[in-house]
């Protein structure tokens, strides 16, 4: 049990996470309450093995678990399914489940933080969580995205298009 607040917190470079579910036996899953900045976006990716799922507890997000019809290497909004599907723009309550191979991503278009649940399968995200704020504390400018590409890699993730991360933009 946990109160409200309590837990591990990763933090770097405008990423903020407070684990909540440790990974590890018996943990199946990694959970997180994580505070998602403004003009934030993870950048369209794919887990193999892996899968997610987000709630949205405040603010609002830019929300897509689909495959496109053609994966582009620029703007994931402008992404559409085989069915016309695009991104939702979503408010609290929204969910996101991203299944094994799923191409998704996340951005908070807005100029307030949104906050969301996430869970990750399987177990031991935090790890990759804390290299990622790491890497993001240390950027002078934007970070290094051949560092961020190969830490994905080393952690299942093919990123697909670029992280942006305005907190870590020197102007």
């Amino acid at each position: 049990m946990l109160p409200p607040g309590a837990g591990r917190v990763i933090a770097g470079g405008g990423l903020h996470a407070t684990l909540k579910v440790p990974g590890g036996n018996p943990a199946v899953a990694s959970t997180f309450e994580v505070v998602v900045p403004p003009g934030f976006d993870v950048g369209a990716h794919v887990h193999r093995t892996g899968q997610e799922l987000f709630y949205v507890l405040e603010g609002e997000l830019d929300l897509l678990a689909f495959e496109p019809k053609t994966r582009t290497q620029g703007d994931w909004h402008e992404w559409v399914s085989p069915s016309g599907q695009r991104f939702l723009h979503g408010g609290p309550g929204s969910v996101l489940f991203i299944p094994s191979g799923c191409p998704h991503a996340f951005s908070n278009p807005t100029s307030a933080p949104a906050r969301v649940l996430f869970q990750a399968t399987p177990s031991g995200h935090e790890d990759y969580l804390a290299e990622l704020a790491a890497l993001l504390r240390e950027a002078k400018g934007r970070p290094d995205t051949a560092a961020i590409v190969e830490l994905r890699r080393r952690y299942d993730i093919e990123q697909l298009t670029a992280l942006r991360n305005p907190a870590s933009v020197t102007r």
